[in-house]
């Protein structure tokens, strides 16, 4: 089956117009991009953050009579209509996605590939409902500051589990327990479904919600914590994830800006020192340990 796809461009004021313009008109989806590679920063609670300059695609049924929809658009959105061939984008998807690797000995490979060292450390991963594929560079970086930290044995936490890569990768490294945490049930799925994948002994991982009472058993226990998340939640989550570290245990975390990076140093320093371990792009990765 074929569709038709409609092209639009325009600032951000006349965005959301332009939007309901679409779906009054019978658009069965709209999606709006970036049409000036400007980075979209943290939001604010109750923000809706939008490019400057935006592009919006429309697209309707192949039988759909487009000439009235064209004539009721702006001429400055300069819109066009492309036929778009339908495809099996779940196979189109898996061309692209190949194995890679971080570090020495660790590598991320989808399951539908053979590994390209079968020595190496090998995890499998299918990305799915949740987050986490090692595309990202936060999750590349907190990848590679995983395999030149963990030692056997370890307990780990790793908060903000999503797709469970982090926390995964720990265990295949050598730790000894995982405590993965979400507030995403999806990303519990997530989590317990590539631990089954690569063989993880169920008794090894505990999946849980940041309020679940087997949480706070890990209190004082772990030798590692990692969280990728944002620079707002990890500020505001600094009393629960250092509380999870035992006396020396080390702290990592991702999913902030070269620019945000001081401001976390800061709000950290009177429980433990964050240096930067890791710079990708403009993303850097903290680390620090508690004091013994």
């Amino acid at each position: 089956m074929s569709w038709l796809q409609l092209r639009l461009d325009c600032d951000r004021p006349a965005a959301e117009g332009l939007e309901d313009q679409l779906l009054f008109a019978g658009a069965l989806s709209v999606t709006l991009e970036d049409r000036g590679d400007e980075p979209l920063l943290e939001p604010g609670v109750g923000e809706t953050p939008l490019w400057q300059a935006v592009r919006i695609t429309g697209l309707f049924p192949a039988d759909t009579d487009m000439e009235p929809v064209l004539a009721a658009l702006p001429a400055s959105s300069q819109p066009r209509v492309e036929i778009l061939e339908d495809r099996d984008w779940s196979r189109e998807w898996m061309q692209h996605y190949r194995p890679m690797r971080f570090g020495e000995r660790l590598w991320i490979c989808p399951s539908w590939q053979d590994p390209p060292e079968p020595n190496a450390i090998n995890l499998l991963l299918d990305p799915g409902l949740a987050f986490g594929t090692g595309t990202h560079p936060t999750t590349a970086m907190c990848l590679r500051a995983l395999e030149k930290r963990i030692r056997e044995g370890f307990d780990v936490v790793d908060y903000g589990c999503g797709s469970g890569i982090l926390g995964i990768a720990a265990l295949r490294l050598g730790a000894g327990r995982l405590l993965a945490v979400d507030n995403d049930p999806q990303a519990l799925t997530a989590t317990r479904d590539n631990a089954g994948r690569n063989a993880i002994d169920a008794e090894l991982v505990e999946v849980e919600l940041p309020d679940a009472a087997p949480v706070g058993a890990w209190t004082g226990r772990a030798d590692l914590v990692v969280a990728n998340i944002l620079a707002g939640p990890l500020a505001s989550l600094a009393d629960t994830l250092t509380a999870f570290l035992k006396p020396g245990g080390q702290l990592l975390l991702a999913g902030l800006l070269e620019s945000q990076a001081q401001a976390l140093i800061d709000h950290y320093a009177d429980r433990l020192g964050l240096e930067p371990v890791e710079q990708e792009e403009e993303w850097v990765c903290l680390g620090g340990a508690r004091p013994t």
